[in-house]
């Protein structure tokens, strides 16, 4: 504070920000943060971060390598350090390193292919349809929770959301137990579950009170975790080329292994479709990303720039484990020994870092996230009955009460499950969320289509627009405001272009702006296909039934029960954008139209163009 400053106001220029953004700040009081113009958000523009953000202060525009590690000053990410150093820690787990060579044992190396083939497919439609909804409408902070109830609705949206925050719970259950395995392994304690468990349920417990210290140091430094990560993976393709193991199975690339190992041999009762619900959790944080909306400089490109980056890198490290590990080990060794890929590593101890850092912290990612989203839930009251979970401590609100549930339902399935059985139960609810996120897409470009179909409707050649807005109103645009709003919306369209600001009077009438832009000419816009997407959510809910039927069931019966209990005991939640596609209503008219049947979009209503004389 400086002696000449009023009481009160603060000298902002210490703390890097320029004038603007300080008037900015001391006149925004209200706890909202002016996102801007739609149209600028859709072209790339700046968007600032909410109240509840992991940096609630002012933010500048200092560069992360720039700011103060030990100073909560707030920073924006961009593509590089920002979603793509987030996506690609998260989907380069304890998978890849422990159950590699477990999955080229039972599969072999050609199913094993087809598997991150599959998996890679299934994640890429799911990321296409969140890249087409961040550019097709605003998006604020709240991830994968926001992008569905912004589109379908707070009831729709708070089931599935409540279901993420499941499925990223076990997750965390899923990579704390492969950081117990390895520590078990390394102490010699490796066939003891117990010790593996007490490990892992450490681990969470330190990971809790880390995240109510605060981490966002944990965050400025991911791109340092990143690069363990990289130099793990060199040292495994280095380790195969400088080294053997015969005594542990691994021989080399010279040994005739690939040819052995090329096709499937399951055994223990495993298919092709159980393998891949084990190695489906590897690629589940690629949405990170899209999670992390408040904290970038420019959502709509850094998202798809960052995740697409990410994939294709993650694809690649994929496919070399499953190619090194099956041309260099032998079958029986890929199958029974989980710490191959450190044996044929160069530097077993740069590996085990590797191991380490990624399992820790996709865990520490996930406990940091999943409770601000129970907290996002409760404070929008769309589930009744969990109110106290958006209860907070300190200026960032810390959701103690929402950390200590998920705390529980992770130890919960610590002390319950192995990474093997707790691999599927993960896989269920992303894929069904994934769906849900392709469906949302699909949904919200046919209601962009109907609400164009609607503004033609209303729509007059300049010819006939001879009367102003005011003199051509009549009784129906009381009954129907609709027709008002198409057809100001058109009429701005076509004039606005050509009148100044200064043109418009106070009274004139302001046309509002659609809440769907059409697609942006993006170098990615263009994969963004809603067929695609509806064939990618009917191919999730098909992989599910395959992967686990019983899984499967019980993960949509519980979905539809907690929908069913909350349109019963909350039915006034906020509608969607895409509140006027009815999917069934549509496949009705698509039907129709198969078997050459007429089908009408709006209903025939015959109106007397004279009200008859009544007699009281």
């Amino acid at each position: 504070m400086e002696t000449n400053n009023k009481k009160g106001d603060v000298n902002w220029s210490r703390f890097g920000l320029g004038a603007e953004n300080a008037s900015r700040s001391r006149g925004n009081t209200s706890g909202f943060v002016d996102l801007g113009n739609e149209y600028d958000y859709g072209a790339g523009g700046h968007q600032a971060s909410g109240a509840n953000e992991l940096f609630a202060e002012e933010q500048g525009d200092v560069p992360w390598w720039k700011s103060n590690f030990f100073i909560s000053q707030p920073v924006l990410f961009g593509t590089w350090d920002g979603v793509f150093t987030s996506c690609l820690i998260n989907i380069f787990g304890v998978i890849v390193f422990l159950r590699s060579g477990w999955i080229v044992g039972q599969a072999g190396i050609f199913c094993a292919v087809l598997i991150v083939v599959s998996t890679v497919f299934i994640a890429l439609i799911s990321v296409l349809s969140a890249v087409g909804i961040c550019e097709r409408c605003r998006i604020e902070s709240g991830g994968v929770y926001f992008l569905l109830a912004h589109v379908l609705g707070s009831k729709f949206g708070g089931t599935i959301g409540l279901l993420y925050c499941f499925g990223q719970a076990v997750g965390c259950a899923l990579n704390v137990l492969g950081f117990g395995e390895t520590m078990a392994e390394l102490f010699g304690a490796g066939d003891s579950k117990w010790v593996i468990r007490g490990t892992a349920s450490a681990a969470v417990l330190l990971l809790s009170i880390i995240n109510v210290a605060g981490v966002k140091w944990v965050i400025k430094l991911q791109f340092i975790l990143l690069i363990i990560l990289m130099l793990a993976g060199l040292d495994f393709m280095v380790g195969s080329f400088v080294h053997t193991d015969e005594e542990n199975g691994f021989y080399g690339w010279l040994s005739g292994n690939f040819e052995e190992n090329l096709w499937p041999v399951f055994q223990e009762g495993y298919s092709w479709f159980a393998v891949f619900g084990v190695f489906f959790p590897t690629i589940t944080g690629i949405l990170s990303g899209i999670n992390m909306s408040g904290d970038l400089r420019a959502p709509s490109t850094d998202i798809p720039n960052g995740t697409l980056s990410a994939i294709t890198t993650g694809t690649f490290m994929y496919l070399v484990f499953v190619f090194f590990l099956g041309a260099t080990c032998t079958r029986e060794a890929l199958m029974t020994d989980f710490m191959i890929a450190a044996r044929v590593s160069a530097v077993r101890f740069l590996l085990l870092a590797g191991l380490y850092v990624s399992s820790m912290s996709s865990c520490l990612g996930a406990m940091y996230g999943t409770p601000r989203v129970l907290q996002s839930i409760s404070l929008e009251n769309v589930i009744p009955g969990i109110g106290i979970l958006g209860r907070g401590r300190g200026p960032n609100k810390v959701p103690l009460y929402a950390l200590a549930v998920v705390a529980i339902v992770t130890l919960t399935f610590i002390l319950i499950g192995e990474i093997n059985t707790l691999a599927p139960v993960v896989t269920m609810p992303y894929l069904l969320t994934y769906a849900c996120i392709d469906y949302s897409y699909f949904a919200l470009a046919q209601t962009h289509d109907l609400q164009h179909q609607r503004e033609q409707r209303f729509y007059k050649p300049k010819s006939q627009q001879t009367l102003t807005i005011e003199t051509d109103s009549n009784d129906l645009d009381s009954l129907f405001p609709e027709r008002t709003r198409h057809r100001t919306l058109r009429a701005d369209s076509t004039s606005g272009s050509t009148s100044s600001p200064d043109d418009k009077t106070e009274n004139a009438p302001i046309a509002p702006k659609p809440h769907i832009h059409s697609k942006t000419k993006n170098w990615y816009s263009n994969l963004c296909n809603r067929w695609l997407s509806l064939i990618g959510a009917v191919l999730k809910v098909v992989v599910m039934l395959l992967v686990n039927w019983v899984y499967a069931i019980a993960c949509i019966t519980a979905i539809f029960l907690v929908w069913l209990y909350i349109g019963t005991a909350n039915p006034a939640v906020k509608p969607g954008l895409a509140a006027d596609f009815h999917f069934w209503k549509w496949f009705k008219g698509v039907v129709y139209r198969c078997v050459g049947k007429r089908h009408y979009e709006y209903e025939q209503i015959v109106v007397t163009p004279v009200h008859p004389v009544l007699d009281l």
